[in-house]
């Protein structure tokens, strides 16, 4: 079978054993419908998706938007029919690299009846009517050159060449530039084809009308991702501010000592949960979670993409619980007051309880829509959530085990986009969060936001793992600059969440310098971020108090009388 990608191995669709299968029916056009399970081949730009559970972790790479067309060096194509005047589904297509261009408007484009040749192939002279006609024609059988000249033969205005699978790659010839076709020629999915050949056998006029609007170099989708992703370092990092008790409470405490006591017993909670990251931990996970990644590159299945899915709802309940329970206490000390008993939890408010029901039946409502358009605005609600816990809970003691986390994340996330092809034949990154083997369904660890100018539609990504692994050292940084009575000018937070935002834009300038091909965000985001604090540091002499705080006391805080 021919790659997606439009590889060498797509000069000459001599495909015998296929193309027997498929045309060995006999049943002209109908035996289009024989063939193999689809494939919904979706391509991300790789997204890092390493939260700090292992299976989160395994679906690593960079920010991205996804599309139906996967991987094609074509011009994609945006194919209208009608049925019997009813405007039908708007299908997507790519050009072939011969033959005429396309208007990139409907209304520069001419509506044309469709018809199948005969033989369905069309490797010889067509029997039936093609005259002022787009040609139908299934894949297999002879070069595509040979069924465009055919068709074009015929009298075709356009061909149609139905793919055996859905997805799509660029028809290409190695004596494409002496072909002298002067039509334009067009691959479509399988899918596409099976309901074009529904209306056809049917009896029903079908219409057809080709046009490839281009794809617009920048979305604004990008900028709000932007936003989110640095909105939620920033939330995250200060958020121990929005929800500690203010110093004014203290004589409120004296005279209402219970609930001084259950706030105190809730902070000591909390305290409990912190994990403190060491160097130690963070190889050990790294090394975790490349052995996950390879495992599920070969065993991966829809059941473990539901596995994910329950996961991340689990993740972001919890997420979303603590974040609106510990915002609203902060404002409403009366709300956490009244409590019932719930057995096997104890005495628990009533408060805690509801807002509990609340983010259950939110976060079921998004799986059993998470299909829907809409669908990623509850997801995107749902992960900020649970990276802003994440985040009050894992904790980087210093710049030394910031310095070896980020590094092999670094590492782990070059490998497993640019190296593994060498070792396995495809980006394993890739080939992983494409989910080919996931019965079409999307890995839900990652926030999206819809192309809303572009009119192929899709969707800009980013996936936790880059914003959880900068945000662990912007967090430290907070932490640091509050101990030490930094402000925004001398501090190092301030610089870093600029550094974390220049290193976004060179992520997505990446991207679109390297025409869409996937590229691991961590690349760009580790510099701008890690490389800030060390050069800061160096500037004020502060790289040693930096690289071993918590660890001696005597650098714990500044001391100088200055």
């Amino acid at each position: 079978m021919p790659s997606s990608r439009g590889s060498a191995g797509d000069v000459v669709d001599n495909e015998s054993a296929d193309s027997a299968a498929v045309v060995g029916g006999g049943n002209g056009a109908e035996s289009l419908l024989a063939g193999g399970v689809p494939n919904l081949s979706l391509d991300f730009l790789g997204v890092d998706l390493q939260a700090l559970s292992l299976e989160l972790d395994a679906y690593g790479g960079l920010g991205v938007h996804i599309e139906l067309v996967a991987s094609i060096a074509g011009k994609e194509v945006k194919v209208e029919n009608w049925i019997d005047g009813v405007e039908g589904r708007i299908y997507n297509g790519v050009t072939a690299r011969f033959g005429s261009l396309l208007p990139e408007k409907p209304e520069n484009s001419v509506r044309t009846p469709a018809i199948f040749s005969n033989p369905v192939d069309c490797c010889s002279n067509s029997t039936s009517k093609l005259s002022g006609s787009v040609a139908l024609c299934i894949r297999g059988g002879c070069d595509f050159t040979v069924k465009a000249e055919f068709a074009q033969a015929g009298g075709a205005t356009g061909m149609l060449v139905i793919n055996d699978a859905e997805d799509l790659f660029e028809m290409v010839c190695s004596n494409s530039s002496e072909a002298n076709i002067s039509i334009p020629v067009v691959m479509i999915t399988k899918s596409a084809g099976e309901g074009l050949n529904n209306s056809l056998i049917s009896g029903r006029k079908v219409e057809i009308l080709l046009y490839a609007p281009p794809r617009p170099l920048v979305d604004f989708s990008v900028a709000f991702l932007w936003l989110m992703s640095v909105g939620t370092i920033v939330c995250a990092s200060l958020w121990s501010d929005f929800t500690s008790p203010e110093k004014s409470d203290e004589r409120y405490n004296e005279l209402c000592p219970k609930e001084s006591s259950i706030a105190e017993t809730a902070r000591d909670d909390f305290d409990k949960e912190i994990v403190h990251i060491d160097s130690k931990g963070a190889i050990i996970f790294v090394i975790a979670a490349s052995t996950f990644l390879v495992l599920l590159f070969f065993f991966m299945s829809s059941w473990f993409v539901w596995v994910l899915i329950v996961l991340f709802c689990i993740g972001g309940i919890e997420g979303m619980h603590n974040c609106i329970v510990s915002l609203t206490v902060r404002k409403g000390r009366s709300c956490g007051q009244k409590t019932v008993s719930v057995p096997l939890f104890g005495e628990t408010s009533i408060f805690s309880l509801v807002v509990l029901l609340f983010c259950v039946t939110f976060a079921v409502f998004w799986a059993a829509t998470r299909q829907e358009s809409y669908s990623w605005i509850g997801q995107d609600i749902l992960g900020i959530c649970l990276m802003i816990t994440v985040l009050q809970l894992a904790r980087l003691p210093n710049i030394k085990v910031a310095t070896v986390l980020l590094c092999c994340a670094f590492v782990y996330d070059i490998f497993w986009v640019f190296i593994s092809p060498v070792i396995f034949h495809e980006s394993v990154m890739i080939a992983v969060a494409r989910g080919d083997k996931a019965g079409g369904e999307a890995i839900p660890m990652l926030l999206r936001f819809p192309r809303l100018f572009d009119p192929w539609g899709g969707y800009d990504m980013i996936g936790f793992g880059d914003i959880l692994f900068p945000g662990l050292l912007v967090s430290f940084a907070h932490r640091f600059d509050k101990d030490n009575g930094r402000g925004a000018s001398n501090g190092y937070f301030l610089w870093l969440v600029i550094g974390y935002g220049i290193g976004l834009v060179f992520t997505y300038l990446g991207l679109y310098l390297m025409n869409g091909n996937g590229q691991p965000a961590l690349l760009y985001l580790v510099p701008c971020t890690l490389g800030v604090t060390v050069i800061l540091g160096c500037i004020r002499g502060e790289l040693k108090n930096l690289w071993n705080y918590g660890t001696d006391p005597s650098l714990s805080t500044e001391h100088s009388e200055v």
